[in-house]
């Protein structure tokens, strides 16, 4: 199984899913290491990154999950996977991709940006995130989880719900 961990800059993706690729022995794909760096200079420099700036991110992602899949490797992968057609490339039609939604209010994601260090993406694109953010729907048959409790909670509420489903 592969458990794409997305959500806003600042929800903690990386975090969780480093939580539950550690509580499950699986893989960890941090999405943010795929971005070619003419990405990362744009989000630098405070500039928001465009659908043509994201198809060779995510095509990268999923070719990796391809990997891992045919290899028969469980993986968690954090990618903020912000709108359907993000998620669309890498899920798609595989079954045993399944999707994790870090949900939390823009307020709170704000506090914590605002004393997060070391990081390429400004808190100053918090809100073009919000504004390109389509949460998932029930379609997408979803794990969807509240960011507003502690990080180990987040990552017992994510695994209980990935054994749920059989990982």
């Amino acid at each position: 199984m592969i458990a794409v961990v997305m959500g806003v800059s600042g929800s903690g993706k990386t975090t969780v899913a480093r939580g539950v690729a550690e509580r499950k022995g699986w893989a960890l794909l941090e999405g943010d290491a795929f971005h070619p760096a003419a990405n990362v200079a744009k989000m630098h420099a405070g500039v928001p990154l465009t659908d043509e700036d994201r198809w060779p991110w995510l095509e990268a992602i999923a070719h990796e999950i391809d990997a891992l899949r045919g290899q028969g490797k469980s993986a968690v992968v954090a990618c903020s996977a912000l709108k359907r057609a993000y998620r669309d490339v890498l899920i798609g039609a595989r079954p045993d991709v399944v999707l994790v939604y870090l949900q939390g209010s823009q307020a709170l994601i704000a506090e914590r940006l605002a004393v997060r260090k070391n990081h390429f993406m400004p808190p100053s694109l918090l809100a073009s995130q919000f504004a390109t953010l389509e949460e998932p729907g029930e379609d997408e048959h979803p794990i969807v989880v509240s960011i507003a409790q502690p990080p180990d909670a987040i990552v017992d509420e994510i695994v209980r719900k990935l054994e749920e489903r059989g990982a």
